[in-house]
């Protein structure tokens, strides 16, 4: 019995051995044409070999391996290659699921679910067959995750053992209840999903219409400074949209995010009047005036904590990944909207002294008018992970509004990093009065500051330098000096040091060539002078009145060792 189990595991393979199957496999997922070429016609001679029991993997694998090599060589144009794209893909889709099919014909999209393969690529094979052809990108698209799913279903599971004949059909040990049921709530959350996504675009597209209306009416007022009052249709739209959030918050500010909403076009910014100059500076991101009042009914009825605390670490997301676009117009909207959360959360000093009038104007363009406690630490970090040239900005009203602020010189550090890491300087961050004062540590600066200084102290050379070189500038400077100090010690029993030492390896106050002799240190020529003979300066009479005072006070000049005392001392001294 074990016998005949061995036997039914055995398989006639068309591959020479193990080592010609490694190397079509890596030449098919390889990036060269050629070494791509070379495999399809390895293949090519399998199945030749095989005949019409060929696996049904490796021929999708070869149809979708050649069409790319017919489209990196750019001899097919792009509705040829779609066709091409699009009978592998359809072929594939329809070869894997014919297996899976029993006496009742089932759906694709179920089979497909079975083994994993992604249901848009389903959609892509139904496309093809029944609806328009899709685009060149799908279908480049569909055919790199088709051929991904094609090397981890089946060419990865080969490199353990011989061919697997029922390697489609693996998954029917899994169609049990649980696998169904797990299957079918999935894709009812995923239709859910895709019907919430729906409904929240609908009602935005609705708002905008209403604003849009409400904006025309304005005759003459391009400003927007007399924005009416919403329309009656907005008092039911509102909390419907409101209702978005109940059911999903986070996909309803991935709605707001995109492009025509929040991040406006070219178009609806001229149709509000909007002009460049109204969105501040690069560095300095606001929102323009009109476009912040046409979603301020909005936004301010979703003002809660909960939806601000997760609109800015969205905005926070979105603007690192555009870490690479730094100054896109889309990055600069995202600054903008934190940057005007922020300041609508902000305690400033200057709105203590504002009048009841001016604060009431200030707080009706506000999103909220009640400080919220924000998670300053996850804030800060996420600015940080986004660099951006806002990002000093965002980061210095963040700093300023945190409940426990940071101390002051940590913040001046922080804020002289950003700047560095962002590579922008921004004259709105006015460093403290020690950090101006001190010196520039540049070699270029400090080159200048000391030629400036060299050019001072000696007029006469300054003409001389300018003609010269740097090099023997410098050259003229160092030899000028050594001159100088030489001069300085004339007659002296000192003398400069011209040789290169290491003075790291001499102890402190020994030079080289010096013995441990005392003696050595005596000059060569001295004389000795009594204590009685030095010359004593007797103080003003009023030093003689002071208590504790028995003799004069006097000064002694010149040596006060005798040779005999230096012997003396020389006699008791112990070297270490």
């Amino acid at each position: 019995m074990k016998k005949k189990c061995c036997e039914k595991r055995r398989h006639v393979v068309a591959w020479a051995s193990k080592a010609e199957w490694d190397q079509v496999l890596e030449y098919l997922y390889s990036k060269d044409s050629a070494l791509q070429k070379y495999a399809l016609k390895r293949i090519s001679a399998w199945k030749s070999r095989y005949g019409s029991s060929c696996p049904v993997a490796v021929d999708c694998t070869a149809d979708l391996v050649r069409c790319q090599v017919l489209d990196r060589s750019a001899q097919l144009e792009g509705d040829d290659l779609v066709l091409l794209y699009g009978a592998a893909l359809v072929r594939f889709v329809n070869l894997i699921t014919e297996r899976q099919q029993g006496k009742t014909a089932r759906r694709l999209r179920h089979l497909a679910g079975k083994l994993n393969i992604p249901e848009w690529v389903v959609d892509l094979r139904h496309d093809f067959t029944h609806r328009k052809l899709p685009t060149l990108k799908w279908c480049r698209k569909g055919c790199k995750v088709v051929l991904d799913w094609l090397q981890q279903e089946y060419w990865s599971r080969q490199l353990g053992g011989g061919l697997s004949e029922d390697w489609e059909s693996q998954s029917d040990g899994e169609d049990d209840e649980n696998y169904l049921k797990r299957k079918e709530e999935q894709l009812i959350a995923r239709q859910k999903e895709i019907k919430a996504y729906k409904n929240a675009r609908e009602r935005l597209i609705s708002y905008e219409k209403l604003q849009y209306q409400a904006f025309d009416g304005l005759a003459g007022d391009t400003e927007g400074s007399q924005w009416p009052a919403p329309f009656a249709d907005m008092s039911w739209l509102l909390p419907e949209i409101k209702q978005c959030t109940v059911e999903s918050s986070e996909l309803l500010i991935d709605v707001l995010l995109e492009e025509g909403f929040l991040v406006p076009t070219v178009e609806q910014l001229e149709t509000l009047g909007c002009t460049t100059s109204d969105a501040a500076s690069a560095t300095v991101p606001r929102v323009p005036q009109t476009f912040l009042r046409f979603w301020l009914p909005l936004l301010k009825m979703l003002n809660s904590p909960a939806f601000i605390h997760l609109f800015l670490e969205k905005l926070f997301r979105e603007l690192k990944q555009l870490s690479k676009e730094p100054n896109s117009h889309r990055s600069f909207y995202l600054s903008a909207w934190i940057s005007e959360i922020m300041l609508c959360n902000s305690n400033k000093f200057e709105y203590h002294f504002e009048t009841k009038l001016q604060k009431k104007a200030r707080l009706k363009e506000n999103i909220f008018v009640n400080r919220i406690q924000l998670r300053w630490q996850q804030l800060l970090s996420a600015c940080l992970d986004a660099p951006s040239s806002t990002t000093a900005h965002l980061l210095q009203l963040i700093l300023d509004d945190m409940e426990h602020p940071l101390p002051v010189e940590t913040r001046q550090k922080l804020l002289q990093l950003c700047s560095l890491y962002t590579q922008a300087e921004h004259s709105w961050c006015t460093p403290p009065l020690e950090q101006i004062e001190q010196p520039v540590y540049t070699l270029e600066s400090l080159h200048k500051i000391l030629q400036h200084s060299w050019r001072s102290d000696h007029p006469d050379s300054s003409r001389a330098d300018s003609e010269t070189s740097k090099s023997s500038t410098q050259d003229y400077k160092w030899a000028d000096v050594q001159a100088e100090k030489a001069k300085l010690l004339k007659g002296s029993p000192w003398q400069v040091c011209m040789d290169k030492v290491l003075w790291k390896d001499y102890p402190f106050g020994k030079v080289p060539g010096q013995s441990d002799d005392p003696s050595c240190l005596m000059v060569e020529s001295y004389s000795t002078m009594t204590v009685f003979d030095q010359p004593v300066e007797l103080e003003n009479a009023t030093s003689a009145n002071i208590p504790g005072c028995s003799a004069p006070l006097r000064t002694a000049e010149g040596l006060l060792w005798a040779h005999s005392d230096v012997s003396k001392l020389k006699s008791g001294l112990q070297l270490f």
